[in-house]
């Protein structure tokens, strides 16, 4: 019986070792992770995604997160080129180098905030405040696509020579300046409205002005017109009178008798009842000679 037993329990630790062995020496790594082989603690390599096998008890797999993650920083105090103190809230996109994988767990056991605090907040708080003291106030809120780009190249750099991770890029998410400055900016955009409002209203008064000029303009071509029109009426009915007077008198002049022969035309055949003494009479101023030859 304790034969028997003693078989049983020596089957049943056999069997659990071997499930042991069995489920205990495959692993799988996902794609967003790598793995960091360790063989009795010590590093072996870098394991890519996918099905692997590693030898039970003396193995061991740690898995690195490789995605990108978003890290924000609050009230980073700095001061604008113009001396305007200012808290920014900052958040850093970045992700484990994927040839540094093997450096990250060795040095912070793939501690990626332990990683973060070590190498990148403290060049953050550094790099962000030197780029945003180079911009005004006013140039840091209307130029801050550059800002966040100028941040961004000036951590890259600053964390080169340990380039543990890929910063992606650095946003200045908010810009709280102190309440005296916002409202000397408020007081500003309001005169600012103030003299667009103004230079609205005198560009209204000057086109107002330009249609007046230009309807008195018109009005005034019109009636110069009008007069120049009756002036050259005038000219022309004289020319046309003076043409005619000229051509009458020369008619006169080469024919002296058709004066005579108007009177005639227009004489009704009766002789004035009254004479003027030694007066000739109309129309019978008869030379002598043809009243003597006539029978």
């Amino acid at each position: 019986m304790k034969s028997v037993g003693g078989g049983a329990v020596l089957a049943a630790i056999i069997g659990l070792l071997c499930i042991t062995i069995v489920f205990g020496s495959w692993y799988t790594v996902d794609q967003t992770q790598r793995g960091v082989l360790l063989r009795n603690g010590a590093f072996v390599e870098v394991v890519q995604p996918g099905l692997h096998f590693k030898w039970p008890w003396i193995e061991a797999v740690y898995k690195v997160d490789m995605q990108t993650h978003n890290f924000t920083f609050e009230r980073v105090e700095s001061y604008s080129a113009d001396q305007q103190p200012a808290n920014l809230r900052v958040s850093v996109t970045l992700h484990v180098a994927s040839d540094k994988v093997a450096e990250m767990y060795s040095r912070f056991a793939g501690d990626q905030q332990a990683a973060i605090s070590r190498l990148v907040t403290p060049h953050m708080n550094q790099e962000v405040k030197v780029v945003f003291g180079q911009y005004t106030a006013q140039r840091a809120i209307t130029a801050r696509g550059q800002l966040n780009a100028d941040a961004a190249k000036a951590l890259t750099d600053a964390i080169s020579y340990d380039p543990i991770f890929v910063i992606e890029g650095v946003q200045i998410e908010d810009i709280a300046f102190s309440p005296d400055y916002i409202k000397s900016v408020e007081a500003r955009m309001q005169a600012e409205v103030a003299v667009q409002q103004r230079q609205q209203e005198l560009a209204q008064e000057k086109i107002k002005a330009d249609i007046a000029v230009t309807q008195a303009n018109g009005r005034a071509n019109s009636v110069r017109a009008e007069a120049q029109a009756q002036a050259d009426a005038i000219v022309l009915k004289g020319n046309a009178e003076a043409t005619a007077i000229a051509a009458r008198a020369k008619a006169l002049a080469d024919n002296p008798a058709i004066i005579q022969l108007t009177q005639a035309e227009k004489w009704n055949g009766s002789l004035p009842t009254t004479m003027v003494p030694n007066g000739a009479i109309p129309f019978l101023n008869v030379p002598l000679t043809a009243a003597l030859s006539s029978p």
